[in-house]
């Protein structure tokens, strides 16, 4: 799993173990490590103007993170199962997440 900024200089890849790193697209070198996730992360989404990063995990938690710093923002939870799929909306003011039998509509006032 990794996604790329919106801007292309900040790419994030995800181990097996849930940790994430945000690497430096033209540096290639890690400025942070994200760790917080209990599971398996299955998805990971930049914010449209790249200053947020969503994260859905196999515990059916959502974390959103500082993409620069890598700091932990907030964790949504609402999902009974694994959840597979995260996604702004082009105002980067909601967020929507999937797992097998649930959609979820998340707004910024709710993070």
């Amino acid at each position: 799993v990794s996604a790329v900024a919106p801007d292309g200089r900040t790419l994030v890849s995800v181990d097996t173990d849930g940790t994430m790193k945000l690497w430096g697209v033209e540096t290639e070198q890690v400025h942070a490590v994200l760790q917080g996730h209990i599971g398996q992360v299955y998805e990971v989404a930049f914010s449209p103007d790249g200053r947020t990063l969503a994260s859905g995990d196999s515990d059916g938690t959502i974390k959103l993170w500082d993409a620069e710093t890598g700091q932990d923002r907030a964790t949504l939870q609402g999902h009974a199962s694994s959840v597979e799929d995260v996604a702004f909306a082009p105002d980067g003011q909601t967020l929507a997440s999937a797992s097998k039998y649930r959609i979820k509509l998340w707004t910024a006032e709710s993070w």
